[in-house]
């Protein structure tokens, strides 16, 4: 009874039994203060569109304060720093989009984006959508690629940075319809939709999420978008494929996950809610509107997901020699 080793296995059996018992207990406690999302992107962009959208009826289910915190820099990394160094309670989330597949053959990182994080949920996907400024003179898709063919290089289009879904989505457009477009990158999707909503770049590959009212309202002309179908949001607008770049797909997507190591009764709950404001009739409407679809996922297929879309990018990223400045 008094081998020390005996005593330690004891002491090691009881502390797990304590935590399994307290892990549920403190599940249907959470949360018992205002919960923080960080966004790693500025305002304005896709990620805080749908991150802010969630945020706000997930509040409301959760029954306290879900603060956004915009932690913009180097393509979302910084932020996603900030929530891989942070207490594993459930009290500090992620929100996440292909960004985060895409990163790791960008940047050196100082966390493992899968290891270093426990999947929540995903939230929506989005196909991006081809605009240019009303000033440029096109009005469909095989008229920007004539325009760009006969001044290779002339044309510019605004990314929200190295390795984004924007800027992806554009060098994919390049490849497949064989034009050059020059890439002008910019510190996230708000700056970016700034410039060319300016007339300064004239060409976009946007996440639809925050490009539909720019184009509801006439600041910007949609030539096509990147769904295999035409999106609900925008259906007189024909996808890219047809319009003339055929077999072009390009689509994003977003998801929470929190700190490796926080309770999986307080994912799973989590992950309830963030299901239950996917079937509001309210959301899935709001979502409609911005060109994006409510995806549900449990936490451990989405960590699947995440797994398939780092190996999926890594080849374009690769393939395409696109390297981070």
């Amino acid at each position: 009874m008094n081998n020390p080793r005996s005593l330690l296995r004891s002491a090691a059996r009881l502390v797990f039994a304590m935590l399994a018992l307290m892990s549920p207990a403190a599940a249907q406690d959470y949360p018992t203060r205002p919960v923080r999302l960080v966004i790693p992107f500025p305002p304005g962009g896709s990620n805080d569109v749908v991150g802010r959208l969630v945020a706000t009826h997930l509040a409301e289910r959760l029954g306290k304060q879900v603060v956004v915190d915009n932690r913009a820099g180097a393509g979302g990394v910084i932020g996603t720093e900030v929530v891989a160094k942070s207490p594993a309670d459930g009290y500090t989330l992620l929100v996440i989009s292909m960004a985060h597949a895409v990163n790791p053959w960008l940047y050196k990182l100082t966390y493992d984006p899968i290891k270093d994080f426990a999947p929540v949920g995903l939230l929506a996907k989005g196909a991006n959508v081809l605009v240019v400024h009303p000033s440029l003179p096109v009005n469909s898709v095989k008229e920007l690629v004539a325009l760009a063919k006969q001044k290779p290089g002339d044309l510019q289009y605004a990314s929200a940075g190295i390795g984004s879904f924007q800027h992806l989505g554009g060098e994919l457009f390049k490849l497949m319809a064989g034009v050059d477009i020059l890439h002008v990158p910019f510190k996230g999707g708000g700056p970016a939709m700034v410039d060319i909503v300016g007339g300064h770049t004239k060409v976009g590959f946007f996440s639809m999420v925050q490009t539909v009212p720019q184009i509801k309202a006439g600041k910007l002309r949609a030539l096509g978008t990147g769904a295999l179908e035409r999106s609900p949001a925008l259906p007189d607008v024909p996808t890219i494929a047809e319009a003339g770049v055929p077999g072009y797909e390009a689509v994003n997507w977003w998801g929470i996950v929190a700190p490796a190591g926080t309770p999986p009764a307080i994912i799973d709950k989590v992950n309830r809610e963030i299901e239950a404001v996917q079937q509001s009739p309210e959301v899935q409407k709001q979502f409609d509107n911005e060109g994006a679809t409510p995806v549900s996922m449990k936490p451990a297929d989405f960590g699947a997901y995440m797994v398939s879309e780092m190996n999926k990018w890594e080849r374009v990223v690769k393939q395409g020699g696109i390297k981070a400045e």
